[in-house]
């Protein structure tokens, strides 16, 4: 039998409160960790963000002052438990080595997601984003190499490709067009509604970094940098963020941010190498049963439904942070000139793809482009990592 949060007792939450030296963990080595650990560190700090979000979102439109308190109690731990994962990241790492590790996860996470989705609309989703991460990533290893005189490789350590995906400067879409159709609450498999909010939590907590840390940059090819692959992240949310049922309940969203939670801190304590990491994963894991149950108890009480109808019999399989080597490659060969229209995908820039690239771009070439010209300028080339054959963008480059 697999793992069922629902069948468990966690930590009750009078004795969750952690005091300043155990909130004082100790961050991982930058140069030796694994860097799938630090990628996990990243992801995870994007749920707690978005459960506290949504907590206080939710507290916004609940009337009802006991239950206030409730999501109060519950929130000021999730805090406590981002604290500590964020935490976790190395303070000797830059700005853009951390930009790096996130482009990493957008890349592995959303291409592991896009790999296991049961839905093909959902799947298809995940496959459009992660052609777009995937050239984010080799953008700011540019620019990574052009201010501190290093490579990407030593970040990503052979475990995910760089090298160009859809270029950057065809991502600005309308704004309309990045709005999907969302999955129907009543019938979507458990394991996409977990997916959804799991993609939306990871890119909306990379477009807040990417808002904050942009302008802390002296150079203006990294302020311009960050300014538009941060407005991409504004499309991307919007893009993850609408796939989800706008008519799911409160209560019912409460449940599955909470068991989601559950579910990913399983799936990094099974696989996690750092025991002082794996720690943490397991502790987390048994605070957030006990945050479930709450959840659920509040469910059952304000909803008059059974958590039951709407998650899974168990854990699904573990989400594993692993080379997504060949598929993105495959998706390089078959997708690289898609856009968007609507809610859909088409391959022929149409009319308001195109106001939107001129407007936005101003007859100029923006900082994706920027970037790369003025490394063939100071190198003579362009920095890429790639393990094997050759690169399929020659038709994107023609069009471009």
């Amino acid at each position: 039998m697999g793992f069922n949060p629902l069948d468990h007792q966690g930590i009750p939450l009078d004795r969750q409160l952690r005091n300043w030296r155990e909130l004082d963990v100790e961050p991982v080595d930058p140069d030796h960790g694994d860097p799938y650990t630090k990628c996990r560190i990243i992801a995870m700090n994007g749920i707690e963000v978005e459960a506290i979000l949504f907590s206080h979102q939710f507290a916004r439109h609940c009337p009802d002052p006991d239950v206030k308190r409730q999501l109060a109690q519950v929130r000021y731990i999730e805090q406590q438990q981002q604290k500590v994962v964020n935490w976790l990241l190395p303070g000797l790492a830059s700005v853009l080595e951390t930009t790096i590790s996130y482009e990493q996860v957008a890349v592995d996470l959303t291409g592991w997601i896009a790999r296991h989705e049961p839905d093909p609309y959902l799947k298809q989703a995940y496959e459009f984003g992660v052609l777009e991460d995937f050239d984010h990533l080799y953008r700011y290893a540019n620019l990574y190499e052009m201010i501190e005189h290093r490579k990407a490789e030593s970040i990503v350590d052979g475990l995910t490709e760089v090298m160009p995906g859809r270029p950057t400067k065809f991502h600005h879409r309308h704004p309309a067009d990045n709005v999907r159709e969302p999955y129907d609450r009543s019938t979507v498999n458990p394991l996409s509604r977990l997916h959804a909010l799991t993609i939306m939590a990871a890119e909306q907590q990379t477009m807040n970094f990417y808002m904050n840390v942009g302008p802390q940059y002296m150079e203006p090819i990294a302020r311009r940098l960050y300014q538009e692959i941060g407005l991409i992240e504004e499309e991307h949310v919007t893009h993850y963020e609408s796939l989800v049922d706008p008519g799911e309940s409160w209560w019912e969203q409460l449940v599955t941010h909470e068991y989601n939670e559950c579910y990913l801190y399983h799936s990094f304590m099974e696989q996690e190498p750092d025991p002082k990491v794996k720690a943490v994963w397991e502790l987390h894991l048994n605070m957030e049963l006990e945050h479930l149950r709450i959840a659920c108890d509040l469910m059952r009480r304000h909803d008059g439904r059974e958590p039951r109808e709407i998650l899974a019999p168990e854990l699904p399989n573990v989400l594993t942070f692993e080379e997504n080597k060949q598929f993105v490659r495959g998706l390089l060969d078959t997708q690289m000139d898609l856009t968007t229209l609507g809610t859909g995908y088409v391959r022929d820039a149409h009319e308001r793809f195109e106001k939107m690239q001129e407007q936005i771009h101003g007859g100029e070439e923006p900082p994706s482009e920027q970037v790369m010209a003025q490394h063939r300028e100071m190198f003579g080339r362009e920095y890429r990592v790639e393990t094997e054959g050759e690169h399929p963008d020659a038709a994107l480059r023609e069009r471009s």
